[in-house]
């Protein structure tokens, strides 16, 4: 194997490992026996676990990123809100344990932040949309943070909680999460 091959088979061991196990859960012995390596091959691409977890992280938080600057991108209508749910859990569908590590303890010797911080992250981008809708239907666009926030933390626990009920299908999911938000904020009274 290559170097840069032989990194990739190390993330990508490690990456099923700290999903399955967590970081506290994983030992270094483990990775460097399922690559079928010695520890000091590890060592010497990543430093250590430490490095190989925030190696991982930094790369889950890249894909979840990517995907969530696409959602935002063209008319912000009830479909398009549907296709963009419908695309944050297929990304939670396709990239599970890098999902599952963001969620279950990314903070520990992570460089990109936390699963908090990137959730807080996406919520200021909807600030802008979510101040349009405000104003619109004669509200105080200053709430938009705390609606940002709402809408997020909505879609962010329903992706967690489909994960591993995986019923019903994606698809409806997101119809239903949507459904819930539009008619909520659509029915929202000019006066709270």
């Amino acid at each position: 194997m290559t170097g840069q091959e032989r990194r990739h088979q190390l993330l990508d061991v490690g990456r099923r490992l700290f999903a399955e196990r967590g970081f506290e859960g994983t030992s270094i012995e483990e990775i460097a026996a399922q690559a079928g390596v010695s520890k000091p091959v590890v060592y010497e691409h990543f430093g250590g676990k430490e490095g190989l977890y925030a190696v991982v992280v930094d790369r889950e938080v890249e894909r979840l990123t990517t995907v969530t600057m696409m959602l935002f991108e063209g008319p912000h209508s009830k479909p398009r809100f549907e296709a963009a749910a419908v695309s944050l859990l297929r990304y939670i569908e396709e990239n599970a344990d890098g999902f599952r590590i963001l969620v279950r303890d990314s903070s520990a010797g992570a460089n990109g932040g936390t699963y908090g911080t990137l959730l807080a992250d996406i919520a200021g981008q909807v600030d802008n949309i979510m101040a349009d809708f405000l104003k619109s239907r004669g509200r105080d666009p200053k709430l938009a943070p705390m609606y940002s926030q709402m809408m997020v933390g909505m879609v962010a626990f329903t992706g967690q909680w489909w994960l591993d009920a995986r019923k019903p299908k994606l698809e409806q999911v997101a119809a239903n999460l949507i459904d819930l938000a539009w008619n909520g904020l659509a029915n929202l009274d000019a006066q709270a």
